[in-house]
C-alpha cells in the first residue's frame, strides 16, 4: 500500500529532474500520474518535444505503474485547462499538482533584459497560477486536493543574480499561502518547497569563483533530486488519519528540503517594534527608530550564509 493508492498526480516538468524524481515516486507510491514536460533546455524558449515525458511514462509503466504524458507549456492557460481535463478524462480524476516546473535566466539586476524577466516570471510565477486556477474549482468541488509547488532560496533568502527568479518564487509564496487560507474549509490544503538538489537547472549557474563551484559540486555530490520528492510525496498524499487525528495534514507551510534535512521555515512576522505617541517625522525615524530597530535588521547575505554547513 502506497501514500498515494487511488490518486491522480500531475507533475509538471516531469521529464527531469526533481519532476522526474516527483513522477516515478508518485507511481510508485500508487497513483496515476500525468507527467507534463514541455521537453525543452533548462534555458527555456525553444519549441521542446513530446520524448522526455513519453519517456517517464514508459520507465513508470515498465514498473507496473499507470502513467500518461503532457507536453503542453504550463505558460499556456489553454493547455493547461486541456491539461487538467486530460487528468480527469484519462485518468479519472485529480487529486493533486507537484510543480517544480522552471527555468533559469541568471543576470545581475542592472544588465536583465525585459525578454529575461518576463520569461522567468512566467514560466515560474504565472506557470504556478495556471496550475492552481484551473485545477482549484475541481479540488473545491470533490472537497480535496494538495498543492505541492516550488519557491527557493533564491527568493526567501536571496542569491545574486536571481532577481527575476527571487522575485517570482516570492511570488509563488504569497500565492500558496492565500491557498491554503481560502482552501482550509474545503479540503484543500497547499504548501511550497524550496530545493536544494542537482538538475538541468542547477547547471546553468555561471560558476565564477571558487566558492560558487565548491557550492556547486557540494550540490551535485550530496543533494539529490530523490531525496527532495520524499518531501513533495508526502505533501501531495491526502492526510492520514489516526486516533489521535490528521497526522500529515499540513497546509500554508513553507519547507527546505537539503540532502537528508527537512526544514521548516519561519515566515514573515513582526520581529520589533516603536511607537512615537506624537507621531514620526523623517528625520525622528532616522535619529531613533532606525537605530533602535538596526540590531535586528537582517544582512544581505545569500543562502551559503544561512545555510553554511555541509548536508546530511
Amino acid at each position: 500500500m502506497g501514500v498515494l493508492d487511488g490518486k491522480v498526480v500531475l507533475v509538471t516538468g516531469g521529464a527531469n529532474g526533481i519532476g522526474k524524481e516527483c513522477a516515478l515516486l508518485a507511481a510508485r507510491e500508487g497513483a496515476k500520474v500525468l507527467v507534463n514536460d514541455l521537453g525543452g533546455s533548462a534555458a527555456g524558449g525553444d519549441e521542446g518535444s513530446a520524448g522526455p515525458a513519453a519517456e517517464v511514462v514508459k520507465e513508470i509503466k515498465a514498473a507496473g505503474g499507470v502513467a500518461i504524458a503532457n507536453s503542453d507549456s504550463v505558460t499556456n492557460r489553454a493547455a493547461v485547462k486541456r491539461m487538467i481535463e486530460q487528468a480527469k478524462d484519462e485518468l479519472g480524476g485529480l487529486h493533486a499538482v507537484i510543480n517544480p516546473a522552471g527555468i533559469l535566466r541568471d543576470k545581475m539586476f542592472h544588465k536583465m533584459t525585459d525578454e529575461e524577466w518576463d520569461l522567468v516570471i512566467d514560466v515560474h510565477l504565472n506557470g504556478a497560477y495556471n496550475v492552481t486556477r484551473y485545477s482549484i474549482e475541481h479540488f473545491r468541488e470533490q472537497g480535496e486536493g494538495s498543492y505541492v509547488l516550488f519557491t527557493s532560496t533564491s527568493g526567501i533568502i536571496g542569491n545574486i543574480g536571481q532577481a527575476n527568479y527571487a522575485a517570482a518564487k516570492m511570488g509563488v509564496a504569497g500565492l500558496s499561502r492565500i491557498i491554503a487560507m481560502e482552501g482550509a474549509g474545503k479540503g484543500v490544503r497547499s504548501n511550497i518547497i524550496a530545493p536544494f538538489a542537482w538538475s538541468r537547472m542547477i547547471a546553468t549557474i555561471p560558476v565564477k569563483d571558487e566558492a560558487s563551484a565548491k557550492r556547486v559540486q557540494r550540490m551535485k555530490d550530496h543533494m539529490r533530486a530523490d531525496q527532495v520528492a520524499q518531501l513533495a510525496v508526502a505533501l501531495a498524499a491526502p492526510p492520514k488519519k489516526t486516533a489521535e487525528g490528521a497526522v500529515n495534514d499540513a497546509t500554508g507551510q513553507v519547507f527546505v528540503a537539503r540532502g537528508n534535512e527537512i526544514f521548516l521555515m519561519s515566515q514573515s512576522r513582526p520581529v520589533r517594534g516603536m511607537a512615537k505617541l506624537e507621531g514620526w517625522t523623517p528625520e525622528t525615524i532616522n535619529e531613533h527608530a532606525f537605530a533602535a530597530l538596526k540590531p535586528s535588521f537582517y544582512d544581505t547575505g545569500a543562502t551559503t550564509s544561512v545555510f553554511g554547513w555541509d548536508p546530511v
